[in-house]
């Protein structure tokens, strides 16, 4: 059965690259009018052009720092009162690799702006329009450190397992309203995160490249990296009506990497 969001409204988080972007356009083939949110404008606006329009949808662009609260606050709001907001997508680049233990306040304080603030901010200033449509999706795009710390990324994983209790909190309180929360859990994922990672890695260790990129597919049963437009199929099906009994979990999406249940 084909994923339909015509006369649905989307809100994509961190929409100028990777994860968000991939998210934005396979929201708007499905026939969803996307707003794309990020601080990248220009950015956003190749991506506003290269949105389809195939259901005559209104595409928007909002150009906001998720570090900033009172501005996110301010477009945000302006969001709600010009384009009802049915389906939400949080996503957020992830914070800089390295240890917790030596990791400083200020770049947990950062993440926690940029993930579990931003995402609160965000999220309840488009709980009304949700109950009043009886419909709302929010889908936050975490990582599989949810399920299994990984290494080095001390920050992240701490930041992520506080978004996923989020979350969960959030998907109890408002099922009665036809609201669903899910997390989406990608794996590697081709990004420039993945990117900047396998370059930490490979300064951190000595080892060229491909070394690094061999050992981390080793710990893939699929043997490769995921594409971005892997985990936005997920993202539209949990954002569709096919989806209107799904709430609560965590979606990993990572080629089998994750050992547990």
């Amino acid at each position: 059965m084909p994923i339909n969001l015509q006369n649905r409204n989307a809100l994509v988080c961190g929409a100028s690259k990777g994860i968000g972007k991939a998210c934005a356009i396979r929201l708007a083939q499905a026939g969803a009018s996307v707003c794309i949110l990020s601080r990248n404008a220009v950015l956003l606006e190749e991506l506003l052009h290269q949105l389809p329009r195939s259901q005559n949808q209104n595409h928007h662009v909002v150009v906001a720092n998720m570090e900033d609260p009172q501005d996110l606050e301010k477009k945000i709001h302006h969001v709600v009162l010009n384009f009802p907001i049915h389906i939400l997508v949080n996503n957020t680049g992830g914070p800089p690799a390295g240890p917790a233990h030596t990791a400083t306040v200020e770049a947990f304080e950062s993440a926690f702006k940029q993930h579990l603030i931003a995402n609160q901010l965000i999220t309840s200033q488009l709980i009304a329009g949700m109950k009043e449509a009886a419909y709302g999706r929010i889908i936050n795009i975490i990582s599989t450190s949810v399920k299994q710390p990984i290494d080095n990324l001390g920050v992240s994983n701490t930041i992520r397992g506080a978004v996923a209790n989020w979350a969960k909190t959030l998907a109890n309180e408002l099922a009665a309203f036809n609201i669903t929360v899910n997390n989406i859990l990608p794996g590697a994922t081709r990004t420039e995160r993945l990117e900047s990672i396998i370059e930490k890695e490979r300064v951190l260790h000595q080892k060229s490249q491909q070394e690094i990129e061999n050992h981390l597919l080793a710990a893939i049963p699929m043997k490769r990296f995921a594409e971005p437009e892997e985990i936005a199929n997920a993202v539209a099906f949990l954002a569709s009506p096919l989806a209107a009994y799904i709430t609560g979990i965590n979606v990993p999406i990572d080629g089998g990497r994750t050992k547990s249940l």
